[in-house]
This record gives C-alpha cells, sequence and structure tokens, in this order.
C-alpha cells in the first residue's frame, strides 16, 4: 500500500501493518467524516491514525482475513497465514500453462495450511504439523469471523 497526502501523512513514513483492499472502506469513510453502519465494510478497518502517525506503534488490526476467488478463506497474524483449505484457493494446476510451478506437497495429510510468510514468502513449506498451537489459534479466530460475520470491530450505527 502506498498512500500519500501531503501535510497530513509524513514523507517517508512506513509501516509493518498489514494493510488488505477492504480496509480502503473504512479509511476513506473516516477521511470523510461519515460513521459507517455495522451492516457495512464488516471487514474494514481504519488505517487513517496509522498514515498519519496518530497510531503509534499499536496495531490496527490483530488479524486480516482473506478470501480466496472459489470462496476460501484464510486469515493472518503476524508473519504467519492460515489457509483453511488444501490446494491452491483458485489456481487449476492441472493446465499445462501452470504445471511448472506445481510445488511438491511436504504436509501430506493435512487438511489445512500454514505459513510464515517472513521466512516463506513464496508459502512453499506447509507448517501445519508442526505449529499446532498458532493452526489452533488461527482456526479459532477465523471460526469467530464466521459465524459473527465480521472481522472488524462493530460501530456505533446499526
Amino acid at each position: 500500500m502506498i498512500a500519500r497526502w501531503p501535510g497530513r501523512i509524513p514523507p517517508g513514513s512506513k509501516t509493518d501493518q498489514t494493510f488488505c483492499l477492504t480496509d480502503i472502506m473504512a479509511t476513506v469513510a473516516a477521511i470523510a467524516g461519515f460513521e459507517l453502519p455495522n451492516n457495512a465494510a464488516e471487514d474494514s478497518f481504519n488505517f487513517l491514525p496509522a498514515f498519519t502517525g496518530e497510531q503509534g506503534n499499536s496495531s490496527v488490526r490483530e488479524y486480516t482475513l482473506h478470501q480466496t476467488i472459489q470462496l476460501a478463506l484464510a486469515i493472518r497474524r503476524g508473519p504467519w497465514k492460515y489457509l483453511d483449505h488444501q490446494g491452491s484457493g483458485g489456481n487449476d494446476y492441472t493446465r499445462e500453462a501452470l504445471q511448472a510451478y506445481v510445488l511438491p506437497e511436504k504436509a501430506p495429510g493435512a487438511p489445512a495450511q500454514l505459513y510464515n510468510l517472513e521466512s516463506d514468502p513464496g508459502e512453499t513449506t506447509n507448517l501445519y504439523f508442526e505449529h499446532p498451537e498458532i493452526v489452533k489459534e488461527l482456526k479459532s479466530q477465523l471460526d469467530e469471523f464466521v459465524s459473527s460475520g465480521r472481522s472488524a470491530p462493530t460501530r456505533g450505527l446499526n
């Protein structure tokens, strides 16, 4: 994400926070001074305080929810990414054009996937069996988001 706003966003400022496309709605609403109702942008967080430096070192969000083209879900916390499914979330690796990109399965029998994006940004090694405590945490949080219908906190308007 690159943001530029002379006079509001300090030049050259950076953050390692995870920004998601869904966050544009809450961020733009905040810029416009509009309070979003609870039934809108249920996964959107306001990043304006992070952009302007008002957020300090605290994170805007602890978890980031993702959805694939096939509607499968994934969740991130820090360097960890949990995918609640096997295989690709949308690529058809049986197609000849994608055959060169097929990775060997390193966790046969794993019902889901866990990656450390800091050490493995290419998502080549499924760590599902090596970190059961992280799998349990992320799966539980993902299930909570699904059951509540949102990952962002509730807002003032209904």
